[in-house]
């Protein structure tokens, strides 16, 4: 559904505050207002859905310096990409409640940095409640964008996702359409089983602005269809026909090489809503036209970069500083 103006995400709830994806990163994101939250779901050993930006949990989590988890610490393939350290599917729910999060960019954001060390990891579940519990009690419908990472990837470790996660909806009391659901993935294979799944959603495709997604290099090899072919006016069209919406890095519409507004509008032609990510005040975020000084960690000329974003009328903007995306997109 088109929108008059943009639904302000809480991208992985606060995190320009608090260490992301912590439940007071998202209780402070629905305290500012934002129209809904955007967890990032993975998977532990024993099938629980955990919200994580990454499997690979060194860096926002306190597990390298937990002597009883040394021998957890590996190498594997993450979409066809080797990485070292330790990884949610690896451990039990139980082991990974007891870790606790730390602040993935504490260079940049000190102030969140503080707060290491004292919250454990979250369920899909503890989140799902708490946005339906904010929901009843501000009186207004909250939603959740819920971001799939890495399908193909656990697909061949034995995870069936879309099962997983549609069960987890359902028994949450999300899956029934009453209530703001979109269900986003870099992946367009997972987003078309959980469909066939009968969950109700606004489905959304994530796409970068280079190379190819992971389903289909893993499906085609160097055949697989780069992103921005997939949002040519012909890619456009195609995605028509399975999802809902795009959700684009915002490099895309800042750069005229790749097709900005005009992107946005041939997107909207086909009657798909278009979302950007991501919109963070920092220098070291901001494109460089817009930056003010050689303080990475200072805010630069954010307005005016946020400013292109809005007036290329996208429909959902992702922000980690919450309080700043209400006031500026509303």
């Amino acid at each position: 559904m088109l929108r008059a103006r943009p639904l302000v995400i809480g991208h992985r709830g606060a995190p320009g505050y608090r260490p992301e994806h912590t439940r007071s990163s998202y209780e402070l994101a629905l305290a500012m207002g934002v129209d809904a939250v955007e967890p990032d779901v993975v998977f532990t050993k024993d099938a629980v859905a955990v919200v994580r930006h990454e499997n690979e949990i060194s860096g926002t989590t306190d597990v390298a310096d937990r002597p009883e988890f040394a021998d957890r610490r590996t190498t594997k393939p993450v979409d066809g990409v080797p990485q070292t350290g330790w990884f949610t599917e690896d451990f039990t729910w139980a082991e990974l409640s007891t870790l606790r999060c730390r602040e993935r960019l504490p260079h940049l954001r000190p102030g969140s940095a503080a707060f290491d060390d004292t919250e454990p990891p979250l369920r899909l579940r503890d989140l799902l409640d708490l946005v339906a519990t904010a929901s009843r009690q501000q009186g207004r419908d909250i939603g959740i964008v819920l971001e799939i990472k890495h399908a193909t990837s656990f697909g061949t470790l034995g995870f069936a996702v879309a099962d997983l996660i549609a069960a987890e909806l359902r028994a949450a009391g999300w899956a029934e359409g009453a209530r703001s659901l979109f269900v986003e993935s870099f992946e367009l294979a997972v987003l078309r089983e959980l469909r066939g799944r009968g969950i109700p959603a606004t489905y959304v495709y994530l796409v970068e602005a280079d190379g190819a997604p992971f389903d289909l290099v893993a499906a085609h090899g160097a055949a697989a269809t780069p992103c921005r072919d997939q949002v040519s006016p012909a890619g456009l069209a195609r995605l028509a026909r399975e999802v809902d919406g795009i959700s684009i890095d915002k490099a895309m519409l800042l750069s005229s090489a790749l097709r900005g507004a005009e992107l946005v509008a041939d997107a909207h032609a086909e009657g798909l809503a278009v979302f950007t990510w991501t919109c963070r005040p920092e220098n070291a975020f901001l494109t460089p036209a817009f930056r003010r000084g050689d303080d990475d960690a200072a805010f630069g000329d954010y307005a005016a970069e946020w400013g292109v974003i809005r007036d290329a009328g996208l429909d959902g903007v992702f922000v980690d500083h919450a309080d700043l995306g209400v006031a500026f997109f509303r």
